[in-house]
C-alpha cells in the first residue's frame, strides 16, 4: 500500500522549527522520515519500537538480520541504549562526537532485537547535522536510520535521492542540504580488548589508534564476509551500494589503467558491444581515455571521492550504463572508506594490474 509522503522543509532548525515539529510528530507516531546526516540520508524511525523498525526494513527491501545504526542527539542518551561501556568509548566520543563514528557495544533491554539484527550488541552514534540532532531531541527518542534507500542500491547524499527511491513508501522526506561527508560513519567495534574496524569511514583507523593506542580492521572491509556469518555491522554484506551497471574495480597506475580501459574499450567496439561502457575515473584519467568517462574526483583527493561517490554511482543508472571501469582508489585514509563501498558495489570484481 503506498503511503502519501510528505516533504519537510528543514535547512535550519530554529528558523524551520515547524518542520523540525513536524518530523519529531511522525516519528513518535511510529513514522518513517528520511533525514539528512553528515554522512548519509537516514531513513529514521524510532529505534525501541519494534514495529516502526520492522517496517523499515519493508520500506528498504532490507534483510533482517542486517543491524541498524541507532542515532543520538547527545551522550546523555546512551546509557539507556547500552549495557556496559569501555574506557575507550570515553575517548571516542570525547574525541569524535558528534560526528561520522558509529561503536558497537552491549545492547540494554530498552533496544528491541528487530532494531539489532538478532545481535546481543548495538550501533550507536552522535551525528554532527544539526538538523539530524533537532529532529532526534524533538522526538524524545533514539532513531534507527539506516540509509534512506532501497537495500543494495546507492546510498543518498540528497533528498531528491531520497524521493528517487522511497517516495509512496515512506511517512516523510526531510528537504535540506546535501550530505557534506558523503559515505557511511565508520562503525567501530568495542565488544573485545581492542577496538576493531567493521567499516571504514571518515574517522580513519589513524585516528582511531592516536585516541585508544590500538585498533584492528576486520577482514571483512576487504574481503567477502562467509554467507552464513553475522553481519556484525551494516555495508558488510556481499554486494551493496550498486548501481545497475556490472562494475570491475581496476586497480593501478593512471598508465596501467588508462592502456587496460582503452584495450577492453577498443575490442568492445569491434565487436559492435561497446554501448553502455564507462570508465569511472579520476579528473587526471580524463584525459587519456578513448571510452566515455564519468569523474569522480582526483586521484588523491580521498574527501572530495567520498562526497561524489554515491551520486556518481547514481548518474551511472540515469546514463544506462551497462559496464563500468572504476579506477580503483588507494586504500588509505578516507580512501579506504571509499575503496570499500567500491569493493562491495563491485561485488568484489577486481582487476589489478
Amino acid at each position: 500500500m503506498m503511503k502519501k509522503t510528505e516533504l519537510i522543509k528543514i535547512y535550519d532548525p530554529q528558523q524551520d522549527a515547524e518542520g523540525v515539529r513536524r518530523a519529531a510528530e511522525l516519528l513518535r507516531q511510529g513514522g518513517l522520515v528520511a533525514i539528512p546526516t553528515e554522512t548519509v540520508y537516514g531513513l529514521a524511525a524510532d529505534a525501541c519500537n519494534a514495529e516502526a523498525v520492522r517496517a523499515v526494513y519493508a520500506a528498504k527491501g532490507r534483510p533482517s538480520d542486517n543491524p541498524m545504526i541507532v542515532h543520538i542527539a547527545d551522550r546523555e542518551m546512551l546509557p539507556e541504549l547500552v549495557a556496559s561501556a569501555p574506557p575507550a568509548a570515553a575517548l571516542l566520543a570525547d574525541a569524535f562526537w558528534p560526528g561520522p563514528l558509529t561503536m558497537v557495544l552491549p545492547r540494554s533491554q530498552r533496544v528491541p532485537l528487530t532494531t539489532t539484527g538478532g545481535l546481543e550488541s548495538v550501533a550507536v552514534r552522535m551525528p554532527s547535522h544539526p538538523v539530524a540532532r533537532a529532529v532526534i531531541r524533538a522526538a524524545g527518542v533514539p532513531l534507527a536510520a539506516p540509509s534512506a534507500n532501497r537495500s543494495g542500491s546507492p546510498s543518498p547524499t540528497t533528498y531528491r535521492h531520497c524521493i528517487d527511491d522511497l517516495w509512496g513508501l515512506v511517512d516523510a522526506v526531510v528537504e535540506s542540504d546535501d550530505c557534506a561527508v558523503g559515505v557511511e560513519s565508520t562503525v567501530v567495534s568495542l565488544l573485545g580488548e581492542v577496538p576493531q574496524i567493521l567499516r571504514p569511514g571518515a574517522v580513519t583507523p589513524e585516528d582511531i589508534r592516536r585516541v585508544c593506542g590500538g585498533v584492528t580492521v576486520a577482514d571483512a572491509v576487504l574481503h567477502l564476509l562467509p554467507q552464513d556469518a553475522a553481519a556484525p555491522s551494516p555495508g558488510m554484506k556481499y554486494k551493496h551500494y550498486a548501481p545497475a551497471a556490472a562494475l570491475t574495480l581496476v586497480a593501478g597506475s593512471q598508465s596501467d589503467y588508462a592502456a587496460y580501459v582503452n584495450g577492453l574499450y577498443g575490442e568492445r567496439c569491434r565487436a559492435g558491444e561497446d554501448g553502455g561502457f564507462y570508465a569511472m575515473c579520476f579528473d587526471e584519467d580524463v584525459s587519456l581515455l578513448q571510452a566515455p568517462t564519468i569523474s569522480y574526483g582526483a586521484a588523491y583527493d580521498y574527501a572530495s571521492q567520498a562526497q561524489n561517490l554515491f551520486d556518481v554511482l547514481r548518474q551511472l543508472d540515469k546514463l544506462e550504463a551497462a559496464e563500468v571501469c572504476v579506477h580503483a582508489p588507494e586504500p588509505e585514509e578516507i580512501g579506504l572508506a571509499v575503496y570499500n563501498r567500491l569493493l562491495r558495489a563491485a561485488a568484489f570484481r577486481v582487476v589489478k594490474l
